[in-house]
């Protein structure tokens, strides 16, 4: 990964990534599991097997919905 770092909302909190990162990266640098996350990129889910395929761009908004179980 090289350049300069990007500009991104995840969750509504600006935050400044590395060029070129997956949203699975993202997810892992967040220490979230994948199986429990649900992953909207710029107001489109993005479906578990294309996490590792997309990139995250400058000016992106992510928002990640975790599962909890319980009763």
């Amino acid at each position: 990964m090289t350049g300069e770092a990007i500009s991104v909302i995840v969750n509504g909190e600006p935050r400044k990534l590395p060029p070129d990162v997956s949203l699975l990266e993202l997810l892992r640098h967040l220490e979230l599991d994948p199986r429990v996350v649900v992953v909207e990129l710029n107001r489109e889910i993005v479906r578990r097997p294309a996490l590792e395929g997309t990139t995250v761009r400058d000016g992106d908004r992510v928002e990640l919905v975790h599962f909890v179980g319980g009763g």
